[in-house]
């Protein structure tokens, strides 16, 4: 084995370089953190990525933490699409998102009742595709001089109580800390014994680009059926759900042009012909999440840590949530400046969010299962979703406009992500939070908060100044993630927030 120990010792170490590994090595390097990728693809360019299906939907905690680092405007696919808060007023029928299939419309989904979304808030949801979710990021982590090896695959680590070593072959690296995010099947979950628990698929699905002779006989978007669901968003590439137990897929066996026009044919009905077969994946509803999130000085993020179907393409917003929570935390622990117990809650806070995420899609294939009980759900469900309470619900879910860390305590909007204040000057909170540090909003100018933000050193930035909508509050606490740690109506409980301080930074 070759190792050269000066160039091969890094503060974190992540296995994977897809946008949560990439997303979190961003948020370590803004922190001053030094940062290793080991990616086993040599290319980030597979031909899977050029299926539409590789477009995924950006929820509202993911569109924020993107804003409030820069990176949302180097985002370009979503631009060309309609925003979804137009026609939202206007009693429009586009759909803008499903669940189990079953969509939901713009005109049936009230806004308004979601208070903490401000006029200048970014967008609740947004299209962009994997392909480019990595190239934003990888082009923004080395920038901020992140080492991307592609080509290394993860083949053993090590650990002992000053650090980690990984090995990649016969290259030797060292690290203080190791980050799982090599996706479904990581090795570093399996090297590092963590618990994968959950419940086993009832389908396979298949995702192809495939040429069709008679593409009239199928029928255009998502259409669930009395054997399954088959989607055709656009001519020869076509989605479909066989609800088989998993079988095909742990079979392994090859995807034959013979084998998906058996199954087309099957789950839609129909006798339709398909005379190519280009690009073929298999995946399943197996829903599982590792029972801790860390074994000493190993972490698990995104699909490392949870998987599910990607009915209504959740993974990556969650990925996307592990690494904003866990980034900040993780760099305050390597700085020596993060208080006792810091990082035990990244599990505390992300394993609940996790979970609901896992039972959502196994609702889903709960419904969609070809089956009279099934069926007679699946009814109800359309009523409800079909109704401006119901697709407020939903859509609510969907974009993750509730999603909320339970810190203990009742004041407003603890543990929620801030609202985007917009300042007297026009500005607004998420453009102020590039720089990764934690953020005392003050909308009454107290000299008393002031004063507790200059003892806390350079962790937290004092804003003063009113702004547009306060909500109803004189001050706020933010976290580097985002989450609002504190909150004051009346700026007396300036015990409260030495508390906060103390317990964030």
């Amino acid at each position: 084995m070759t190792t050269t120990q000066n160039q091969n010792r890094y503060d974190v170490i992540i296995a994977g370089a897809g946008p949560v590994g990439l997303f979190l090595a961003c948020e370590l390097a803004l922190a001053k953190c030094s940062v290793l990728i080991l990616e086993k693809a040599e290319s980030s360019n597979t031909q899977l990525k050029q299926l539409p299906f590789g477009v995924r939907g950006l929820s509202a905690p993911s569109i924020e933490a993107l804003y409030r680092r820069g990176l949302l405007d180097e985002l370009e696919i979503h631009k060309t699409l309609k925003n979804p808060h137009q026609h939202a007023k206007q009693g429009a029928q586009r759909q803008i998102g499903h669940f189990a299939g079953i969509p939901f419309t713009e005109g049936n989904v009230d806004m308004t009742k979601w208070e903490h979304r401000l006029e200048s808030s970014p967008d609740v949801s947004l299209m962009t595709t994997m392909e480019e979710m990595e190239t934003v990021l990888a082009r923004r982590a080395e920038s901020l001089g992140v080492d991307i090896k592609r080509g290394y695959a993860i083949t053993d680590f090590q650990q002992a109580d000053a650090g980690v070593t990984v090995q990649s072959g016969d290259s030797v690296f060292q690290s203080k800390w190791l980050v799982g995010c090599d996706g479904a099947r990581s090795v570093v979950r399996k090297l590092g014994n963590f618990e994968f628990a959950g419940t086993e698929p009832e389908f396979t699905g298949y995702s192809t680009r495939v040429d069709i002779a008679d593409p009239e006989k199928l029928k255009p978007g998502r259409n669930v059926t009395e054997r399954g669901m088959y989607l055709q968003s656009q001519p020869g590439f076509v989605v479909i759900q066989d609800f088989d137990g998993g079988a095909f897929h742990a079979s392994e066996q090859p995807i034959t042009l013979q084998h998906v026009q058996e199954v087309l044919r099957r789950v839609s009905g129909t006798d339709v012909t398909l005379t190519a077969l280009h690009i073929a994946t298999t995946w399943t509803d197996r829903a599982r999440q590792a029972t801790d999130y860390r074994n000493g000085r190993v972490f698990l993020a995104g699909d490392a840590a949870h998987i599910h179907a990607p009915l209504g393409g959740q993974g990556l917003n969650l990925g996307l949530g592990d690494a904003m929570n866990l980034g900040w935390k993780l760099a305050a622990t390597i700085h020596r400046s993060a208080p006792e117990g810091l990082l035990d809650t990244y599990y505390a806070e992300r394993f609940p969010v996790g979970m609901k995420v896992l039972d959502w899609s196994r609702a889903q294939v709960a419904i969609m299962k070809p089956d009279a009980w099934s069926r007679a759900l699946y009814s109800i469900i359309s009523d409800v979703m079909n109704t401006h309470d119901g697709a407020t619900y939903f859509a609510g879910r969907v974009w993750g406009i509730h999603t909320h860390y339970d810190l203990g305590s009742n004041q407003p909007w603890l543990g929620y992500s801030v609202p985007n204040f917009e300042l007297e000057d026009g500005k607004t909170i998420g453009e102020l939070m590039g720089d990764g540090k934690g953020l005392l909003i003050d909308f009454g100018s107290d000299d008393s908060l002031k004063a507790l933000v200059a003892e806390s050193g350079d962790h937290i930035r004092y804003l003063a100044g009113c702004a547009k909508n306060q909500l109803g509050l004189s001050s706020v606490l933010v976290r580097p993630d985002g989450i609002i740690a504190w909150t004051s109506q009346d700026n007396r409980d300036t015990n409260g927030l030495l508390r906060a301080i103390v317990r964030w930074f």
